[in-house]
């Protein structure tokens, strides 16, 4: 294990971006309607959040990320969070595939009623899916391409390149409209990803589409944080920066009492997080080779409303 880009815990300042762009979205949002049925606060493009590894790791202290496992789910926020990323490099497109990674949260959206509509068996993603994009995106001649693999290759053959880019988007089983059938239950909302390489140090910026702020986003920075740190170590690079930069960025109005919650307590340093190094392969990290320490969050929000 390692994590010696990372200040000592006593070094690190409190990181206040997240709250930040909570207020921004609360203050110069405009409410909308949404496609779940629930009105929403809605920014488009508040601007980029920058986390530098050497302050942390992006794990947010608002609210509790890592709660006790119980025994109805064998593991916790954060936990969840890494194992689906790692479901998706490696082509998990299904609610049975993505629980043998350790994510169990994607039932409520593969139902026999949302699959169904889709044309797709129950439990399905569907092939316009993250793990599908990111493991199998279909090429011209009817074969699949592995964004990742390539992109390690090529980061290791030319680092110095500005086209390490990977996409989630298939774009003929996302559109919908007359004639049109969407092939996946949820159009992807993040994973666009832009690696540079410099002076050896890797810096990962994730576009995202949609963004939850209270819910989904805190999710998304620690998946493509720990991203960050398995894409550095495979191809001998340094994790330096992790940018994450949201497009639709928006807070549901039911979930404003528990974004009020958040705003109200104090912004804390951020956690140490260190990967077992003896992995070589990126396919090969679980959500077991990380584990967090130094954490101190503020308590656990329950029951904060999620739109399906």
């Amino acid at each position: 294990m390692e994590s010696n880009m990372m200040k000592p815990a006593s070094e690190r300042v409190p990181d206040s971006q997240y709250q930040n762009l909570l207020r921004n979205i609360l203050e110069k949002g405009v409410r909308t309607p949404s496609q779940q049925g629930v009105d929403a606060i809605t920014l488009m493009a508040p601007g980029p959040i920058r986390f530098k590894f050497e302050n942390g790791f992006p794990i947010i202290n608002e609210r509790n990320m890592a709660p006790k496992e119980s025994e109805r789910l064998p593991v916790t926020v954060w936990q969840q969070a890494i194992g689906e990323i790692c479901g998706f490099i490696n082509g998990a497109h299904t609610q049975e595939e993505l629980e043998k990674f350790g994510c169990y949260w994607w039932k409520s959206w593969v139902t026999p009623e949302k699959c169904g509509k889709r044309g797709l068996e129950t439990g399905d993603l569907g092939p316009g899916s993250y793990g599908a994009a990111f493991h199998d995106f279909p090429t011209a001649d009817g074969g699949h391409f592995n964004q990742f693999q390539h992109i390690v290759e090529q980061i290791i053959e030319e680092p110095q390149l500005r086209t390490h880019f990977v996409s989630p988007w298939i774009p003929q089983y996302i559109g919908r409209g007359k004639g049109k059938q969407q092939k996946v239950v949820v159009a992807p909302c993040h994973g666009w990803v832009h690696i540079r390489i410099i002076d050896n140090k890797l810096t990962l910026h994730m576009m995202q589409r949609s963004g939850d702020t209270p819910v989904g986003v805190p999710s998304n920075m620690v998946q493509y944080a720990a991203l960050t740190m398995m894409l550095a170590h495979v191809t001998g690079t340094e994790p330096y920066e992790f940018i994450h930069s949201i497009s639709d960025a928006h807070i549901f109005v039911d979930q404003i009492p528990a974004v009020e919650t958040m705003l109200s307590r104090e912004a804390r340093p951020f956690a140490t997080m260190t990967l077992n190094t003896e992995k070589k392969n990126l396919f090969d990290f679980r959500k077991e080779d990380f584990t967090l320490s130094d954490y101190n969050p503020h308590p656990g929000i329950a029951g904060i409303p999620v739109a399906i």
